[in-house]
């Protein structure tokens, strides 16, 4: 069992108090289970008026067919794959309120928008949820065009990107290092409150970032809490350094998977009109 006294203690070590931080997480990285599961852990980063931040995505339900005039060229999708014109109604418009979260996030994120207090932003099918006292100021940075908005506000604000058991390939925010690079953002297809479908903004491939490492690894500061080993990144420079290293060489993100569209589409420069 992992005492919450270890989780205390190595939140303390990598993150100052009164600031936002962004987390990723895999509870089974620690190798035993945690004294208060979940909550425990949530509320260790809480403490130190801290805000929590965490992707709280939604792409598988609530995303929809792309009308035919709205297929941008180079966008990281086939739309072979998609019928011309959608032959029913796809489901209903998200809202702040829904409750759901894309399975794959883990339990953290679920956690998070079940607390009194937390606050969720409005895009569709990449939304982020924050907890803690600068929760309303990251998320009402986020819209359906401007996916990574909160992030921003993140760096703006001093603030840490953590990863608890994960990757760089976990790490959201360096999809808006490749905006800042200069690639544009892929769009997918939702139902506005008014059930017409838009295009909303979202990010590419992610399997390539542990390529970044050797330039991310003068950032980053280490704990280990049982088995799980904790990496620490300053969200400013971090943004910084990864933007910096993409615009010098695209193809430092690009995946292992030779045929990965996301990748080649997003090197090229992502979506562009007809």
């Amino acid at each position: 069992m992992i005492p919450t006294e270890h989780l205390s203690k190595a939140v303390d070590e990598l993150a100052p108090r009164d600031r936002p931080i962004m987390l990723h997480a895999s509870l089974r990285s620690f190798g035993a289970p945690i004294a208060g599961g979940v909550d425990a852990l949530l509320d260790a980063f809480l403490a130190g008026n801290r805000t929590v931040l965490v992707p709280t995505f939604t792409e598988p339900q609530f995303g929809v067919t792309p009308p035919a005039g709205l297929r941008p060229l180079r966008n990281g999708v086939d739309y072979a794959e998609f019928p011309e014109v959608p032959t029913v109604s796809e489901g209903t418009p998200y809202t702040t309120g829904c409750g759901l979260i894309n399975p794959g996030l883990g339990v953290l994120p679920a956690a998070v928008i079940s607390r009194t207090g937390a606050v969720r932003g409005t895009h569709p099918l990449n939304s982020f949820a924050a907890l803690g006292p600068l929760a309303g100021q990251l998320i009402s940075a986020q819209s359906p065009s401007d996916v990574y908005g909160p992030i921003r506000e993140l760096a703006a604000h001093e603030g840490l990107i953590i990863l608890i058991g994960v990757g760089l390939n976990r790490m959201t925010a360096l999809h808006l290092a490749e905006q800042q690079a200069g690639r544009r953002l892929f769009l997918r297809w939702a139902r506005n409150p008014d059930h017409r479908v838009s295009m909303v903004e979202v990010g590419s491939c992610s399997e390539g970032f542990p390529r970044l490492g050797a330039v991310l690894r003068p950032h980053v500061r280490t704990a280990v809490v049982g088995e799980s080993r904790w990496q620490a990144f300053p969200a400013r420079q971090t943004l910084a350094a990864a933007a910096a290293a993409i615009r010098a060489d695209q193809d430092i993100t690009r995946c292992a998977d030779g045929d990965c569209r996301l990748c080649r589409d997003s090197i090229a420069g992502g979506p562009k009109m007809a």
